[in-house]
């Protein structure tokens, strides 16, 4: 888990696939946090991101650091622990000017289920599950 942690953190920028309906959506997401030994993500409950969760918790995120990819399969399962969104958003104080972890918007995700394949032209790919 700590190396899927550590890759999406050095990716910066990663892409987190939703089901929408049935049809896929794709968009830029940027917070990656461990907490309690599991893996999340934050959003805001207004954006369809969050409904799209919520209807269909399946996801999967992509992104690239160094020469390598990641491919992350899991389960976005809402946290609605006050702790939790206090630790994400202290991890990502650039975020405190648009949540706050009592606005009733701000919303973690827990990562359960979780396959995760890290690759490249040059190495063996590495598998993880949690």
């Amino acid at each position: 888990m700590n190396e899927v942690y550590e890759f999406l953190k050095k990716c910066d920028v990663y892409y987190l696939a939703t089901i929408d309906g049935d049809r896929p959506r794709v968009r830029p997401f940027g917070t990656v946090d461990l907490y309690k030994n599991s893996l999340y993500i934050q959003t805001g409950k207004i954006k369809d991101v969050s409904k799209q969760m919520h209807a269909n918790p399946n996801v999967e995120i992509s992104g690239m650091a160094n020469g390598e990819w990641i491919r992350v399969r899991a389960k976005a399962v809402e946290d609605d622990d006050r702790e939790a969104r206090v630790h994400m958003l202290d991890a990502y104080p650039e975020l405190k000017s648009m949540y706050s972890p009592d606005d009733g918007n701000t919303e973690v995700f827990r990562l359960t289920d979780v396959y995760a394949e890290i690759c490249s032209f040059t190495a063996p790919k590495k598998v993880f599950t949690f």
